[in-house]
């Protein structure tokens, strides 16, 4: 059961955020599709799901990847999109810090050009370090880098927060980062 509900979540990521057309789908402004449409394409695509096993996927996930609109009618990944959405995000103030995790072999490259967005609509942060540990793990030996986001957003940088509570920004410029075993620079 467990490895169907993975299996369920990966593909739901696949289609939600980067290729909703491998099922046919279209995403709608903010990023939203008919449940029903989606139930539909993921069964004429071998994927059979149940509106049942959609709904505990929304609602048992740690990392709340997905949100049922209030009616329950449409979903939507909350952020991480490859593909053009407007999630819709008012800007927000942020916390004094937020924290990035990534892998240590990325450090050269974020010394170089700050944290970008590469394929995704935006950076990632978290409000705490152990988030920021975990995201860092799936891709290697992690890092935890601190982000001077109070004073980033200060100096006119937009920062906003998904439905799951992850802080978005376009770029982090690397004079906002606090290597690790670095002289810390950030106040």
């Amino acid at each position: 059961m467990r490895n169907r509900k993975v299996r369920i979540s990966k593909f739901l990521s696949l289609v939600l955020r980067h290729e909703p057309g491998k099922v046919g789908l279209t995403l709608e402004e903010g990023g939203w599709v008919l449940v029903a449409e989606l139930l539909q394409a993921f069964a004429s695509h071998d994927f059979p799901l149940t509106l049942v096993e959609l709904q505990e996927i929304v609602q048992s996930s740690d990392k709340q990847r997905f949100a049922l609109c209030p009616d329950g009618l449409r979903i939507r990944a909350s952020q991480g999109h490859s593909v053009k959405v407007h999630l819709g995000y008012e800007p927000l103030t942020p916390p004094v810090f937020l924290y990035h995790g990534t892998a240590e072999r990325f450090l050269a490259s974020i010394h170089e050009r700050g944290l970008v967005k590469g394929q995704r609509h935006d950076v990632h942060l978290s409000e705490n370090g152990e988030t920021a540990t975990a995201v860092g793990s799936r891709h290697g030996r992690p890092v935890v880098l601190r982000i001077a986001s109070g004073r980033m957003n200060k100096d006119g940088h937009l920062f906003f927060r998904s439905a799951n509570g992850v802080w978005l920004t376009g770029h982090v410029p690397v004079a906002y980062i606090e290597f690790p075993g670095e002289p810390t620079k950030l106040s």
